[in-house]
């Protein structure tokens, strides 16, 4: 008897969908039906199972990876608690709750999982983290996930390359071994949706695209100035990665990388963002899997639109001060064309300690 509440959730399938939570037993017949006409409509399976539901836990999920001659690694974990409607939206490594002996209890529990079914090639343990301390098996991702790039920043292994060299049967590399955070990483998914509109989809011309630039920022874009979004596709435009030697200078590092971000011709979810930068939860790291949604319901989070970009630049000077320590080299900024041997070379940099 694992007790109220618990979850009912789509076998064939996630993203929320085919998800009902049941608090009480009169409950549990109704959710039970429309769980499986949403799994249904949306895989074309209508299985669904259930399992306990844990009161506001983070989302944490740790990186493996399995070769073929039976070495499986745990490279850490991603926080991945700031969720809207059970869609992740921004994570970051580490965690600003997992200490060391909660990473490798979580990463030997997750090399573990793998090693039990042979797993072979890079994956996702994911958990859910409850207040207690205690974290919950919640899926395996069998394949490399949109926020694997906070991964590679903390650890500097290339899972894209990892991936490939399992592919080809070869070991897992010594650096793979042993592996502990350096700094800090955050990535925030840029949506074609309007925070204004209830997250509606805004597609449309973009008429002009600037992307920031500078010592631990990377974009993976999958548009450009003149590119047509369409209603018919994911809404995710492209991920904002940001690197710092903490978290201090992360959330400095995000803040002016929004200020320089423009994105004109439709609506995005920067106001959303640039919004989390003064809440005092998000800054503080309290975080769980209902928050975002919560703070959303309530108002608390977006200003009118007509004052979402006024202060960000404040915003961007006060966390700046706020990240004690921070230099910055004096680099000329860049012109004309994105290159991406300059962007390797600054984030080799950041990395090696001469940014921060």
């Amino acid at each position: 008897e694992i007790g109220y509440p618990v979850m009912l959730k789509a076998a064939a399938g996630g993203g929320g969908k085919g998800m009902r939570l049941v608090r009480a037993p009169e409950d549990l017949a109704g959710a039970y039906r429309a769980a499986r006409s949403e799994a249904l409509a949306s895989f074309g399976n209508d299985d669904v199972y259930l399992e306990k539901f844990i009161e506001e836990p983070r989302h944490v999920e740790i990186q493996i990876l399995g070769d073929h001659h039976g070495n499986v690694v745990s490279l850490g974990e991603r926080e991945c608690s700031l969720q809207r409607r059970h869609q992740k939206v921004v994570e970051e490594a580490p965690s600003p709750v997992v200490d060391p002996d909660l990473r490798r209890r979580m990463g030997e529990a997750a090399v573990k999982a793998a090693e039990a079914v042979g797993y072979t090639n890079a994956g996702t343990v994911e958990f859910l983290l409850a207040k207690s301390g205690e974290f919950y098996f919640l899926e395996v991702n069998t394949r490399l996930q949109v926020e694997h790039p906070i991964t590679e920043m903390v650890t500097g292994i290339d899972l894209v390359a990892a991936q490939l060299s399992i592919a080809q049967g070869e070991p897992l590399g010594t650096e793979c071994y042993g592996v502990t955070p350096r700094g800090h990483a955050m990535e925030l998914r840029i949506y074609a949706e309007d925070p204004y509109r209830g997250f509606a989809p805004s597609p449309g011309r973009i008429e002009r695209l600037r992307w920031p630039e500078g010592p631990g920022i990377r974009v993976d874009a999958g548009v450009y100035e003149g590119s047509e979004v369409s209603i018919f596709y994911d809404p995710m435009l492209a991920k904002l990665i940001i690197f710092g030697a903490d978290r201090r200078q992360t959330l400095a590092r995000t803040a002016r990388a929004l200020e320089e971000m423009r994105i004109e011709g439709i609506r995005t979810t920067v106001p959303l963002y640039s919004a989390l930068l003064r809440d005092e939860d998000f800054l503080a790291g309290r975080l769980d899997i209902s928050m975002l949604d919560r703070k959303l319901a309530a108002g608390e989070l977006l200003p009118p639109r007509d004052e979402e970009r006024e202060d960000l630049p404040l915003v961007a000077a006060a966390l700046a001060h706020f990240a004690a320590g921070e230099r910055q080299a004096a680099t000329p900024a860049p012109t004309g064309h994105r290159s991406g041997w300059r962007q390797a070379g600054r984030l080799a940099g950041v990395r090696s300690g001469s940014w921060s």
